[in-house]
């Protein structure tokens, strides 16, 4: 398989973890090589999270270099909106959970917040595909995770990865309730 990179990041407590996590395991599952790293930073006390995650033949690290990351996954809008600025490439493709936790500079009046226009213009200038995904109805705000899961795999951008793969991904990862909770959001996403 041709090299793919994905870079996922959010904020603490939004579950990058777990998606992370899922992918990796995904990807292992549909038989490709695949290296991951994961910066938490203060992800308790609300910073940054940052996973990147590399699929494919020939890949020797999983830092992936500047401005050559294929998917951005986004948990938040400040953070998609940064990422589509400085990793990902022109022709790219960034999917973004659409809701704010903001910045210590925004509350601070130091910086205005970023809008879904601000991104749309970045992304159209650089022919990067943009999908956003909100959904008001979800049982737990902390499973924004399983949503944004079901938009990738519903327009296929992972390459070489299929449904069977994220769901045996998600038993490797969770039992019981948590597993049947997060599977059903993820299974009724699918289909919508």
């Amino acid at each position: 398989m041709k090299a793919f990179s994905i870079y996922l990041t959010g904020v603490g407590g939004q579950g990058i973890g777990l998606i992370s996590e899922i992918i990796l395991r995904a990807a292992d599952h549909g038989g490709h090589p695949v290296k991951s790293v994961d910066t938490h930073g203060l992800a308790q006390r609300g910073g940054i999270v940052v996973s990147q995650i590399r699929i494919g033949d020939r890949i020797f690290s999983p830092i992936i270099p500047a401005g050559q990351t294929d998917l951005v996954i986004s948990l938040e809008r400040h953070e998609a909106f940064r990422a589509a600025g400085t990793v990902l490439k022109d022709n790219g493709c960034l999917i973004y959970y659409n809701t704010v936790w903001q910045p210590l500079t925004v509350r601070l009046n130091q910086r205005t917040e970023t809008a879904e226009s601000d991104i749309q213009g970045l992304c159209r200038a650089r022919g990067i595909q943009v999908i956003t995904v909100f959904h008001a109805e979800l049982p737990d705000i902390r499973m924004q995770n399983m949503a944004v899961l079901a938009e990738i795999h519903r327009h296929r951008l992972i390459p070489g990865i299929d449904l069977k793969h994220y769901l045996s991904a998600m038993s490797d990862l969770m039992a019981g309730a948590m597993l049947a909770e997060n599977r059903g959001l993820f299974e009724k996403r699918l289909n919508a």
